[in-house]
């Protein structure tokens, strides 16, 4: 006869593993904070990155919308020689914490198309691989809105962004999601096909050990606080940068 305790200690371990799964990888603060929200535009930006080793140089935009409760970011990056490079899709609801994404979709060169969902309802978010999901406690983001959450913290309380500030946010991505904490680097002058910007540097602070996303932006205050310049640099090497040339507010 097997013995219980044979049969119950992988069962034990099996459930172990699915409650670390469904677990917060870190501990991250629920704040509810004053917001602004920029006016609706369309933002050209010229765009510079690698992929896998191979330069890419193109045109990028982002559609930022929101009225009726609702927004939605649409960005796009196309590069002469490979066409378009990168798709990302935020769209959700405003709540008392700011942006409420629902839905996160990203699709880059060379990768398959993701969808992360913020099931609201069920108060979970949700990986289109099924393997991981995390609790919605309020003010999660995700990659495409997190950079527009903290500008328009930024515009509703610019004092509080002096240089050693932090803001932390948890973000997901495309099959995980964790904390990520920004620092506020300082003020710097920007030259722009629009002249000279005066914008505010803030850098995703790393972390020891940290093999993900590595996000620096430069908000505009003079132009609503949108991203003036955006540099992403990913784990296996690529980049991905952009550089504002024209705003269009809708």
């Amino acid at each position: 006869m097997r013995s219980p305790l044979k049969t119950f200690v992988p069962v034990l371990g099996l459930a172990l593993a699915l409650a670390a799964a469904a677990a917060p990888a870190a501990d991250y603060p629920v704040a509810r904070r004053s917001v602004s929200l920029p006016p609706p535009a369309d933002l050209v930006y010229a765009v510079k990155g690698s992929n896998h080793g191979i330069p890419l140089m193109g045109v990028g935009t982002v559609s930022w919308r929101h009225g009726d409760g609702k927004y939605s970011l649409l960005t796009e990056a196309r590069s002469g020689l490979f066409g378009k490079v990168l798709e990302h899709r935020s769209e959700g609801t405003l709540d008392e914490y700011g942006l409420a994404p629902a839905t996160y979709y990203e699709k880059r060169i060379r990768k398959q198309p993701t969808t992360t969902r913020f099931d609201r309802s069920a108060q979970r978010i949700e990986f289109q691989d099924g393997k991981t999901s995390y609790p919605i406690r309020g003010g999660e983001q995700d990659r495409s809105s997190v950079p527009w959450q903290l500008l328009a913290l930024a515009r509703a309380t610019p004092e509080k962004f002096s240089p050693g500030s932090e803001w932390r946010f948890f973000v997901a991505g495309r099959r995980d999601g964790e904390a990520w904490t920004f620092r506020v680097v300082g003020n710097e002058t920007l030259a722009t096909d629009m002249g000279e910007l005066k914008v505010v540097h803030v850098t995703r602070k790393a972390m020891k050990n940290d093999h993900g996303q590595h996000v620096d932006l430069w908000l505009a205050p003079t132009l609503d606080w949108y991203p003036a310049r955006i540099r992403y640099q990913e784990a296996d090497g690529d980049s991905f940068e952009q550089v504002l040339e024209k705003v269009n507010r809708k």
